[in-house]
């Protein structure tokens, strides 16, 4: 799942960078935009079925981000298609879909929600304590990224449009970020009972290693 998602952010941070497009053309870029939209969307499938005995606000964080993911499959597709009749591409190869930022963000809110706070802000100490806010900060940043890229067609400046590359990239980095973490770790702070499994397999490997290192 954090391998998916790793290179599905990758793909997002990569695509949107000033020049990018111009470097590989047209089409390469939706390329990789559709290509990081189908990795979100494995690594989302994946994260639904390990969630499935977690709680209910582990299970309903990655359902919601999993629909958000087909949302951005179908944008990106159009946007492949697009590129590769050579129509007008309207000054963006792709843009957050609102309907898939929207599920990112109501996503990235029941997981912050479901994490340990205290108050507003994240609780600090346990491994991965940052985990929840920064994902929500990326669905936030991909929010603000389809709000900018709406209005880049029709009357946005440029600055409309650097606003939502950096947003899309920016974004993109926070769930790099986190994927990378559990990459590194091997649990998330998205599944509970997972992190509780993990904990126990670590307590039984040190146990085992006491016991064997007084019977030696």
């Amino acid at each position: 799942m954090a391998l998916f998602f790793a290179a599905g952010s990758a793909c997002f941070l990569v695509g949107p960078f000033p020049g990018y497009e111009q470097l590989v053309g047209a089409p390469a870029a939706a390329v990789t935009f559709f290509v990081g939209s189908v990795l979100f969307t494995t690594g989302g499938a994946l994260q639904v079925l390990l969630a499935w005995h977690e709680d209910r606000s582990a299970w309903w964080a990655a359902v919601v981000q999993s629909a958000g993911t087909l949302f951005f499959n179908a944008t990106t597709f159009r946007a492949l298609d697009t590129a590769l009749g050579n129509s007008d591409y309207d000054r963006l190869v792709w843009r957050p879909d609102a309907l898939g930022s929207i599920c990112f963000l109501v996503s990235g809110v029941i997981a912050y929600r479901a994490s340990p706070r205290h108050g507003l802000l994240p609780l600090r100490g346990a491994a991965g304590w940052w985990e929840p806010a920064v994902n929500l900060a990326g669905c936030v940043l991909f929010g603000i990224a389809a709000v900018a890229g709406y209005v880049v067609p029709s009357s946005g400046s440029v600055l409309d449009l650097a606003a939502a590359n950096w947003t899309t990239a920016a974004g993109a980095a926070c769930f790099l970020a986190c994927a990378l973490a559990t990459l590194r770790s091997g649990r998330t702070t998205k599944s509970p009972r997972l992190r509780r499994l993990h904990a126990l397999e670590h307590a039984v490997e040190r146990d085992a290693g006491r016991m064997a290192d007084a019977i030696g």
